[in-house]
Formats: structure tokens, sequence, C-alpha cells
């Protein structure tokens, strides 16, 4: 009995380290060189992380998911373009983050834009995207083909 629980707590362990693993960047001009370089569309998720109820949800029942990572880790460059009200940034970061999200004229959080490898905006989404994972894979995988 003991080994078979031992037995099933390997494979429950190995199964949650079988999804890719995905790195958030933050630093948007080294994410437009990586994506350029891979040939991979740039996710810039524009957030209020430590506040925003939304974006909180969009990370708990989205981009937590091993789909949506496995996904990311072959197809997207990711950059969280992050607007904490307790959480410590770097004033670099700050500045960098209210540039862009002047330049791409945020209203209002989450709002997830989509940059093709040459760094050109392919499609914005504004607000909590519905329909998990795969809504938001379809949507990206469309936009990856055309």
């Amino acid at each position: 009995m003991k080994k078979l629980l031992f037995l099933c707590s390997i494979i429950l362990i190995s199964a949650g380290f079988a999804s890719a693993e995905v790195n958030w960047l933050t630093d948007f001009d080294a994410a437009k060189a990586k994506a350029k370089s891979d040939h991979k569309l740039v996710l810039l998720d524009f957030t209020g992380s430590d506040w925003c109820g939304y974006c909180k949800r969009m990370q708990a029942e989205i981009f937590s998911k091993p789909q949506f990572q496995d996904y990311a880790a072959k197809n997207l460059v990711l950059v969280e373009l992050d607007f904490p009200r307790a959480k410590p940034q770097s004033d670099a970061v700050r500045k960098q983050n209210m540039k862009l999200a002047s330049e791409y004229e945020i209203e209002g959080f989450p709002t997830l834009i989509v940059l093709d490898p040459e760094g050109k905006r392919v499609a914005n989404f504004v607000g909590y995207m519905e329909g998990g994972p795969d809504a938001i894979i379809a949507a990206l995988e469309k936009l990856r083909k055309s």
C-alpha cells in the first residue's frame, strides 16, 4: 500500500511539472528583440496585479493554467506591464509602463495588446476574457495564422 501511495505521489508531482514554464518579461525592448529572433507574437498584459479583481481573475483562470502556459511557451513572448498599488516596482519599470500605457492608449485593466514579431500591433483585448484558456488561445491562434 505504501508503494502504491508513493507511486501515485510521484505521478502527480510529475504531472505538475509537465507543462512548459512560461516567463513573463518586464523589459519591453528585450521582449521585442526576443519575439523578432524567435518569430513569436508579443502579448502585452497591462495589469493592476495587486488590486484589479479582473486582472487577478485572468491570472488565476487563464494565465496560470497549463494549457495557456504550454501554448505561450511555444508561440508567445509574454510581457507584464504592471501598475501595482502596494507591490514594489523599480522607477525604470514604472516609467516604461507609464510610457507604454500612454502610447497604447490604455484606459482600463486588464488590457491585452498583441504585437507581431516586428512589433506592429495586431490586436487589442480590453477587459476580462470569458472562456478560459481556450478562448484566448483560439483568438491568438487566429492572429498567429493570419
